[in-house]
């Protein structure tokens, strides 16, 4: 009887993951094998105590104390896990749902305004940029090579004969008006705001 019950009670936030309207149709959550190739290619895993694969884990242990981790905001969407899971299982998309009931909830809303620079980088020149916040971290990370890239990069890329990677004109004008349309903009600005 009590083996029923945490079967049933398993399911539930593995339900809410594959029922939310952000998860893939083909989302690899039940799939998962633990394996550990989304830890083991993992940028944020490799700076952090963020492990996509105890995030799956508690997910599929049911383990709600998952969204009261610090460590959920360390993943910074850059898809890797997902490219490597054999199951295709996406972690940093079960990751985003996570964070989402974390800040309907009206708490962690200051890890967002961390983020917001990407927002409003997006809005000024149609493409993300790293947080200001996180450059002194970069550079410490990854050391003078880092800065001498980010102070050089526009050579760099006239070397290599690419254009300016901020869009322009019409592609711009389309991004801005999708995110006006979509509310993203007044969301932004919201948390900027609070």
């Amino acid at each position: 009887m009590i083996k029923k019950e945490m079967e049933k009670s398993s399911k539930e936030m593995v339900e809410e993951i594959k029922t939310d309207f952000r998860a893939s149709a083909d989302l690899g959550i039940k799939r998962c094998m633990q394996c550990g190739l989304c830890t083991s290619n993992c940028p944020a895993a490799r700076h952090s105590d963020y492990d996509p694969r105890e995030i799956v884990k508690k997910v599929l242990d049911n383990n709600w104390e998952i969204l009261d981790s610090p460590d959920l905001w360390n993943c910074f969407y850059c898809y890797t896990c997902q490219c490597n899971c054999p199951v295709n299982n996406s972690p940093c998309q079960i990751n985003q749902i996570l964070r989402q009931k974390i800040l309907l909830k009206n708490e962690n809303k200051h890890r967002m305004c961390e983020f917001s620079s990407y927002g409003y980088s997006y809005l000024d020149f149609g493409v993300g940029a790293m947080p200001k916040s996180f450059f002194d971290g970069m550079v410490k990370d990854y050391g003078k090579k880092y800065l001498d890239l980010k102070v050089n990069l526009e050579d760099i890329r006239q070397d290599l004969d690419l254009d300016d990677y901020n869009l322009k004109g019409k592609s711009l004008k389309e991004v801005q008006d999708i995110l006006q349309e979509s509310g993203f903009k007044k969301r932004l600005k919201t948390f900027k705001e609070q």
